[in-house]
């Protein structure tokens, strides 16, 4: 049975990245296979003529290339972590459809999904909890939502795509008290710097009539930015596009190369992650 989203609804952000994972799958399958995400595709009513229209062109393809990039570079933070903490709990923030903590599933680990509630509420019609996967509605800055974790064998959060929308001091609450709360926990998730930032949220400031994002997050320098605050965790980070893989698959052309190696330099756009420690 088919799910109906509507044109220009709220439920229509969820079907972007949604669609970027699937072209992905289908021109970059040597890097990246995301099957859950065609399957879920093939149920969702939707025109997607508009975005197949703009699948053909070389931004539209890079970008989905990022989205690739960033699931798996997250997967493989996850899976690592998953081989020192079998069973673990891996919590996926700000989930929309992904399905990035069920890729890693290593069979034995509580699996998370936690956004807004009007998102769960289209996630639980398509991809409804059961077993050992729980569908979480919840404000990331409601810190109660924890209560909900069993990190009995430790805890995983991913994060794609999700600081970006937070102010810096919002962030620091976050981190602080997921450090506090999860020790021997990770937290994994992409940033970039102000002027990535900026460009990323272009839009949404507009839409939103918000003067500045000044107060938004980003991460310009990790020294600077993230550990003076952040005195319970080990912090490092890798490139987004090729401190995962050197993308010299024949897929990926040259010019792809170059956007790759611009955004991971020019744009400081980084994998960042923390473990907490006592």
């Amino acid at each position: 049975m088919s799910y109906h989203i509507e044109k220009n609804s709220v439920q229509e952000t969820l079907v972007i990245p949604l669609y970027g994972r699937k072209l992905c799958t289908e021109q970059f399958p040597n890097l990246f296979r995301d099957d859950k995400a065609v399957k879920l595709i093939n149920r969702i009513d939707y025109d997607f003529s508009e975005l197949e229209k703009r699948s053909k062109s070389l931004a539209y393809r890079f970008g989905a290339l990022e989205v690739a990039m960033r699931e798996n570079d997250l997967m493989i933070e996850a899976k690592d972590y998953l081989k020192t903490h079998p069973g673990a709990a891996l919590v996926n923030l700000g989930c929309g459809l992904d399905q990035t903590a069920e890729n890693c599933d290593d069979g034995l680990c509580r699996i998370y999904n936690l956004d807004l509630p009007d998102v769960i509420a289209v996630r639980n019609a398509l991809l409804p909890e059961g077993g050992r996967v729980k569908n979480i509605a919840a404000d990331l800055n409601e810190l109660s939502w924890f209560d909900h974790i069993d990190a009995e064998k430790g805890v995983c959060f991913l994060a794609a795509g999700v600081f970006y929308y937070f102010k810096t001091n919002e962030i620091k609450r976050l981190f602080t008290a997921m450090a506090e709360r999860f020790p021997d926990g990770r937290l994994v998730f992409d940033s970039a710097n102000r002027r990535a930032v900026k460009l990323m949220l272009k839009t949404w400031v507009k839409e939103a009539g918000i003067t500045s994002i000044a107060d938004y997050f980003s991460v310009d320098s990790i020294e600077k930015d993230l550990l003076p605050w952040m005195k319970n965790a080990e912090v490092t980070s890798r490139g987004y596009m090729l401190g995962y893989n050197d993308l010299k698959d024949p897929s990926v052309n040259e010019l792809f190369r170059l956007m790759a190696k611009l955004g991971d330099g020019f744009m400081k756009m980084r994998i960042i992650k923390m473990d907490f420690t006592e």
